[in-house]
């Protein structure tokens, strides 16, 4: 982690739901594969010392997703507030307050697959991409429309990839992590996404053991 000191950004902030520009306190994480990313840290955390903390932080668990989940990710906003975790525009969001909730379930590292899937998969599966797009809704139909959740179910052409790409993971990375049960529930509503994504050879960096 490399401090750049304070630079105006104009970075999403869910507590007003709208663009703001701020002094943000600016990191440049550079990860051992030789990506990096800029972390902006919102002025209210009150000091480089405190920003930086937070900085490393969740940089250290975003370091650890898969490479293809990094790929289009150019920035981290960083914000205190309880509201939920967001992805695409580039960008990973988090509000402290939430991630902290997220911590104490046990699911920061699924969310943040969740959101980064909306920033580097996303724009390159749905249908407006042409090839791609219609391969995925012909994966979708032969899976006879079948969703995992019904947040994806709800919002198909938004958060159907975002919901799966994790369980893609489980069954295909860690499979003695979720139970039998699980596994057949994944595959038996969404084989041939989960064979649509396994066919795109992504650059994972994860393994078994």
């Amino acid at each position: 982690m490399k401090y750049e000191g304070q630079k105006q950004r104009e970075m999403f902030d869910r507590r007003r739901n709208s663009w703001i520009k701020n002094s943000a306190y600016i990191f440049n994480a550079i990860f051992s594969d030789g990506s990096n990313i800029e972390v902006q840290v919102n002025s209210e955390f009150s000091s480089s010392e405190n920003a930086f903390n937070y900085a490393e932080k969740y940089s250290k668990v975003i370091g650890q997703l898969p490479n293809i989940l990094r790929k289009d990710v150019r920035t981290v906003w960083i914000h205190k507030g309880k509201k939920p975790f967001g992805g695409g525009n580039f960008n990973l969001l988090i509000h402290t307050d939430q991630g902290d909730e997220y911590i104490s379930k046990g699911i920061l590292e699924e969310t943040l697959i969740h959101e980064a899937a909306h920033t580097s998969i996303d724009a390159y599966l749905y249908p407006e991409r042409l090839t791609n797009g219609e391969r995925w809704i012909e994966a979708v139909e032969k899976d006879g429309s079948c969703y995992i959740s019904t947040y994806a179910k709800d919002y198909p052409y938004r958060e159907d990839i975002a919901e799966l790409f994790p369980l893609y993971i489980a069954v295909k990375y860690f499979p003695d992590r979720i139970t039998e049960e699980l596994r057949d529930i994944i595959l038996s509503c969404c084989f041939n996404r989960i064979k649509y994504f396994d066919e795109q050879d992504y650059e994972m960096n994860l393994y078994e053991n």
